[in-house]
């Protein structure tokens, strides 16, 4: 694992294989280790690099409002400081809106972009009460918060047959400290809209969904690439595809990928 400081913040990062660059970014609760598997399959031909986002894994909070554009700045520090050009973006959840934050300050160094499990929407005014509540709830009781957020983001199907990577996403989840938490919740209720940069179409963009996510209306995601040349796959299960479905997400990436 390897280090960079950002505004006085150590940001942890991975850098592994060669050849075309892609950016692996977790989502909320989650950090870099979740990508191993995907780390391993990818650089056998590609470039990866993966990323703790600001208060995630082993990069330290920034502050008290983690904004989209403050991880997608942290983003751009490390493509420069490895002399990367141009990258191919994934990111799952709170990842893709990030991702999304940096093809609107940075469209010249985004090659594709995947959004897993995400949306190019804001918040809702009922997500955003969502966020306020969870804030609340985060505070008062830490662990019951974390442990409630992780299992509830897998289809209820799942839950029982996936029980030991749950637990496990559970264990990682509990090492992202208070501030990270709340700052990106902070983060997430005031981001930006960025349903045009899927209109756009300046670079291709491949839209995965889960119809029986928990957390993302399915009905609701599909309406963002409606007239727009994104490319859309759905799996049947929930708001984690990158476990829940993980060796067909493989071969759909690597296709997008090349």
């Amino acid at each position: 694992m390897k280090t960079l400081l950002y505004k006085n913040t150590t940001i942890s990062y991975s850098d592994s294989g060669t050849g075309n660059a892609i950016v692996l970014l977790h989502g909320f609760l989650e950090n870099k280790k979740m990508w191993k598997d995907y780390v391993a399959f990818f650089s056998e031909k590609y470039r990866v690099i993966t990323i703790d986002l600001l208060g995630h894994g082993e990069s330290d909070p920034l502050g008290y409002v983690h904004e989209m554009e403050d991880n997608a700045n942290v983003i751009n520090e490390i493509l420069e400081h490895l002399k990367i050009e141009k990258a191919i973006i994934l990111g799952h959840s709170m990842g893709g809106y990030v991702g999304l934050a940096f093809a609107e300050l940075y469209p010249q160094k985004i090659q594709k972009l995947v959004l897993l499990n995400s949306t190019s929407k804001e918040d809702s005014a009922e997500k955003k009460l969502n966020r306020t509540r969870a804030i609340k709830a985060v505070k008062q009781n830490y662990i019951n918060f974390v442990s409630l957020a992780i299992a509830n983001l897998f289809s209820e199907n799942n839950r029982t047959r996936l029980a030991e990577e749950i637990e496990k996403a559970k264990i990682e989840a509990l090492k992202t400290p208070l501030q990270g938490i709340i700052a990106s919740l902070e983060g997430m209720k005031i981001r930006k809209d960025r349903e045009w940069l899927l209109e756009q179409n300046r670079f291709p963009v491949l839209l995965i969904l889960g119809k029986k996510d928990p957390v993302l209306s399915y009905e609701e995601s599909l309406s963002q690439a409606e007239n727009t040349s994104v490319q859309l796959v759905s799996f049947e299960d929930g708001h984690m595809s990158q476990i829940e479905n993980k060796e067909e997400l493989k071969p759909v990436l690597l296709q997008f990928f090349n």
